[in-house]
């Protein structure tokens, strides 16, 4: 429910997901999808300025936020329609964040570490399937230490799409599963009911709320891998977002 409930000893041999979808891994699977070299999520301002003293000055893009405003010095913030193709083509991008990025290095013990959001929720469920992942953990990043409505709606999206026949479920994917059901139906108007979600409604941020919102709207799968993202599903065949809206339709 939060990344400060990770047991890292738990996290050998698994795969763990790790959701913050306002905004960590839903900007970091946009800066991947839209072209950057490579992309690296950094847990602290200390590791993105060691990760940057490793690279070329004149090649990196530094972006993100702490405590939820804009970094000074940085080139951009956190929001997914900063980094357009024009803007991270070619470009390695250290992104660093409150909680999103924290949470990726506190699962650094799993044995591989996926993104997920909203955005690539089909494709993670599809990837989980199809990787014959024997533990999985879905990690939510929440906020300060708090659960939060967007980033267990994104990972009980993802175990929606997934066949669990084969899993025994924890306490949380189950509420997970019951969650999806009651709301795959409405994502949009969950996602802004929530704090983050009013936000964003409040001050007019609805071009990245509707983003953010776009459900299955990606097919990408990011992994990190060495520090830095790569496509985890290259060369799967993914189950698209029409056809996860056709199985969705003939639910009862």
């Amino acid at each position: 429910m939060t990344r400060q409930e990770i047991v890292p000893e738990r996290l050998a041999g698994a795969t763990a997901v790790v959701f913050d979808v306002f905004m960590a891994t839903t900007t970091l699977l946009t800066i991947l999808e839209n072209g950057a070299r490579d992309v690296y999520p950094a847990s602290s301002l200390e590791e993105a300025d060691e990760v940057g003293g490793r690279l070329d000055t004149g090649s990196f893009l530094r972006g993100g936020e702490q405590d939820a405003a804009r970094i000074e010095g940085y080139d951009h913030g956190p929001f997914p329609e900063e980094y357009a193709p024009e803007v991270v083509r070619g470009k390695d991008v250290i992104f660093v964040t409150t909680n999103g990025t924290r949470a990726i290095a506190d699962v650094a013990p799993a044995d591989r570490v996926l993104l997920g959001t909203l955005r690539n929720a089909g494709a993670v469920a599809h990837h989980l399937e199809t990787s014959m992942t024997d533990s999985i953990y879905l990690v939510c990043a929440g906020a300060g230490g708090r659960f939060n409505v967007e980033d267990f709606l994104g990972a009980a999206m993802v175990l929606s799409y997934m066949d669990v026949d084969g899993f025994r479920l924890n306490d949380g994917a189950l509420l997970a599963l019951d969650f999806a059901e009651r709301h795959e139906v409405n994502v949009y108007e969950m996602l802004k009911r929530s704090r983050a979600g009013r936000w964003f409604v409040e001050n007019d941020r609805m071009d990245a709320f509707d983003f953010v919102a776009d459900t299955g709207a990606s097919g990408l799968v990011p992994e990190v891998v060495g520090g830095k993202l790569r496509r985890a599903n290259e060369h799967e065949s993914y189950v698209g977002d029409a056809e996860w809206g056709r199985i969705l339709g003939e639910r009862p």
